[in-house]
């Protein structure tokens, strides 16, 4: 694989502590590098949210989380600006809803840097060849999920996503309204 150039033969440019909190982008690999760091994110999101809302009893909830917050990921490992966006505010609506702890507040953090790694990524266009992007791998499990299936499936589910997303955040805005509205009385 390295005699034929497709492995890591451009290293990332920043650690991996500050690529998930505050990245930048030199190259091209770095702009496949958030991608594809932003789409975990985005699935241990998704895993987390899911597991507390299964525990809480609220199934169909932890499921319409779970598919939101997984395509949220396809769509940032496609450089949606949207997808990061709404993936950030309704994570945010939430903590809000029910008050921030250390965990949450982490992982607002990371949704936060996320959304600026996919506004930078989406504009990623120079014009030499180090800006190339690297190759999309399927050797592995975590390639196919992380490189392969977004690249399929965004194109199929952007559109219902943008209206499945909209009409989530309208409910969760609504939630935390009334939410707010019967802690006042």
């Amino acid at each position: 694989m390295q005699t034929l150039g497709i492995s890591d033969s451009t290293p990332r440019s920043d650690g991996r502590l500050k690529s998930l909190f505050w990245p930048s982008i030199q190259t091209g690999t770095d702009v496949d590098y958030l991608g594809s760091q932003g789409y975990w994110v985005c699935a241990v999101v998704a895993l987390f949210s899911f597991v507390v809302l299964i525990g809480l009893g609220q199934t169909i909830m932890a499921f319409t989380i779970l598919l939101f917050y997984y395509l949220s990921g396809v769509g940032v490992r496609e450089r949606s600006r949207y997808a990061a966006t709404m993936v950030f505010v309704v994570f945010l609506a939430g903590l809000v809803e029910t008050g921030p702890n250390v965990l949450e507040v982490l992982l607002a953090a990371l949704l936060l840097s996320n959304l600026r790694a996919t506004w930078i990524a989406s504009r990623w266009k120079p014009d030499s060849e180090e800006a190339a992007l690297p190759p999309r791998l399927g050797a592995t499990w975590g390639d196919k999920f992380a490189d392969r299936f977004p690249m399929w499936l965004w194109p199929k589910v952007r559109i219902p996503y943008y209206v499945f997303a909209a009409v989530l955040l309208v409910l969760t805005v609504i939630g935390v309204t009334l939410q707010k509205a019967n802690r006042l009385r």
